[in-house]
């Protein structure tokens, strides 16, 4: 299997039991090795008292981007830390794009970064993880 086909079977292993994304409504729109893709538009039960989406559903979309990116070498990972940055505000109805990049990879450790911006581009988030593998396979074997 080549890098681009591993990622691709390591994403749609683990969707396949990433009941949470789903649930909220993300979209895995593409993957590939050192990138991942994800896109959840906001609804009723994401606003908070402010007419903007609550913080926590934009890092758990920036999340969703960076566990998809990071385990796409069929080796488990897992996030050692994580941070987000909230630069403006996402509203109801507003259609948020995470984009995951691996900045580092090396041993056990990872860096990545996942901008969350609107469909305009606007940027709502910026999140910087680390990864740390845990070791065994994304992919069951059979």
């Amino acid at each position: 299997m080549n890098p681009a086909e591993l990622a691709r079977a390591c994403a749609d292993a683990m969707w396949r039991e990433d009941a949470a994304s789903q649930g909220l409504g993300m979209e895995l729109v593409a993957v590939a090795p050192g990138t991942a893709t994800l896109a959840m538009t906001v609804t009723d039960q994401m606003v908070n008292g402010h007419g903007t989406c609550h913080g926590g559903f934009l890092f758990t979309l920036a999340d969703s981007a960076f566990a998809f990116v990071c385990n796409g070498y069929d080796v488990r990972t897992v996030a050692q830390h994580c941070s987000i940055t909230f630069v403006s505000p996402a509203k109801l109805g507003d259609r948020l794009i995470a984009q995951a990049q691996e900045r580092q990879r090396a041993g056990r450790s990872g860096i990545y970064d996942v901008s969350v911006q609107r469909e305009d581009g606007a940027v709502i988030a910026e999140f910087r993880g680390h990864s740390r593998t845990i070791g065994g396979p994304v992919i069951a074997s059979d």
